[in-house]
């Protein structure tokens, strides 16, 4: 029987997520040591409740409420909790302890990355978070490692699986937006208070991480734009059907060149029209994709599961082996890599298209007065639809498609158009993406 030396590793959380990472290392103690080349002992599980309910049936001894003193005797700490604090805490005192450790805390990196990274170079420790952006989708390490030799110019993800779901129901089941949350709700994609999903929050804090690992620089949380799905309708579905689109929640991380010829980065998170023959169109259910755009590589998608215990359980237990074999071999670990340091610029400078629906009057010359608009604002048209208004007499619906344009110039655009006495209503605003 081959004798193998022994990691610590210390469990913080037992949720759906951490609960699972409990049993696969139990269960697989020795195909994992015949990988790793060392015994992954898991010497405790820090929990709040030693008696809630789990999903797995964990042995009681391994149970402890002092998270602290677990994870400074520990080699490697996975951390599962959630939420700021205590994580960040602990995290610090087992990089401060020398440990390395495992996360999949998307909040807590995009908040206070900076910090837990450089606490990890100061020691010589490493912090892995595969989980944290795409659950089962490993999308850490194709950027860090297999692309670390190419640039990256666009990362467009599907990041957050609620979100997807409502919006594919809403796509290909005619569902209402009410109707949609309710059925993710009932099958338990959605919380109770939807909005850290709905609202766009969640995708926000991975496309955080997304864009500073993508482009090398360190991206505040704070700045990254954000738009929900709250505001989707049926009636925005249809039209975006009818134009040979669908409507995705996308996280977007791009260099881009501002007008002043500044280089940085675009990290933004809104609902976008996709073209229906992009690979992003395809994504339906809860599931997660990333769709990057190298320089050399070409176009690459990353598919799968985005949430669920086990399955983000699997990109957790890759990152321990990671950890354990950086451990057993010795050497220093992989810091963050800031050097391009690129500034995060603002939307305006972003190009895009649009798509804008209007509720115009049906009289002559209204057509021309909207162009106008458009004109003065140095934006130009590529398509125009024109409807009659089925629900109020004498108006129409204008739906007009953009060439591609800075953001404020679109922006600027949809002002005037909103305060112009030839539009009764500016209906609808969608970015295209993807093209």
């Amino acid at each position: 029987m081959t004798e193998y030396r022994t990691v610590r590793v210390a469990l913080l959380g037992a949720g759906s997520v951490g609960s699972q990472v409990a049993r696969l290392l139990l269960a697989n103690g020795d195909e994992l040591a015949a990988r790793v080349g060392a015994k992954l002992e898991l010497v405790g599980i820090a929990v709040r409740d030693l008696d809630a309910k789990r999903d797995v049936d964990l042995p009681r001894d391994l149970l402890t409420t002092d998270a602290e003193t677990l994870v400074v005797g520990a080699d490697i700490v996975i951390e599962l909790m959630g939420g700021i604090e205590p994580a960040r805490t602990l995290i610090l005192q087992a990089i401060t302890a020398g440990a390395d450790v495992v996360t999949g805390n998307k909040a807590l990196l995009a908040a206070h990355g900076p910090e837990l990274f450089d606490a990890t170079e100061q020691v010589g420790a490493e912090i892995y978070y595969e989980a944290a952006v795409a659950a089962a989708i490993p999308i850490i390490r194709p950027l860090r490692d297999s692309l670390a030799g190419d640039n990256v110019k666009r990362i467009l993800a599907i990041v957050n699986g609620s979100t997807n779901f409502i919006l594919d129901r809403m796509d290909r089941f005619g569902d209402s937006m009410e109707d949609a949350q309710k059925t993710a709700f009932d099958l338990g994609f959605l919380e109770a208070d939807p909005t850290l999903d709905v609202g766009g929050y969640d995708a926000a804090q991975k496309a955080t991480i997304l864009a500073s690992l993508a482009f090398h620089s360190s991206v505040p949380a704070d700045g990254v734009y954000r738009e929900g799905i709250e505001n989707i309708t049926a009636a925005q579905i249809e039209a975006a059907r009818a134009a040979g689109y669908v409507i995705k929640l996308l996280a977007i991380a791009e260099r881009i060149t501002a007008a002043d010829g500044t280089e940085g980065i675009s990290a933004r998170v809104y609902p976008a029209l996709v073209d229906r023959e992009h690979p992003l169109a395809a994504v339906h259910g809860g599931n997660n994709a990333v769709f990057v755009e190298a320089e050399a590589a070409g176009p690459l998608m990353f598919y799968g599961a985005g949430a669920g215990g086990v399955q983000t359980a699997s990109a957790v237990l890759g990152d321990l082996v990671s950890a354990a074999r950086r451990h057993i071999a010795g050497g220093p670990g992989l810091g963050e890599s800031t050097h391009a340091d690129l500034p995060l610029l603002p939307i305006g400078d972003v190009i895009t298209k649009y798509q804008i629906t209007l509720r115009v009057s049906d009289l002559q010359g209204v057509l021309a007065a909207v162009a106008s608009i458009f004109a003065d604002g140095g934006v130009s048209v590529e398509t125009v639809e024109q409807r009659i208004d089925p629900e109020q007499s004498g108006t129409a619906f204008l739906v007009i498609g953009t060439h591609a344009a800075r953001e404020h110039a679109l922006q600027a655009t949809v002002a005037r158009l909103d305060a112009s006495d030839v539009v009764t209503t500016v209906v609808s605003v969608l970015r295209v993406e993807g093209v």
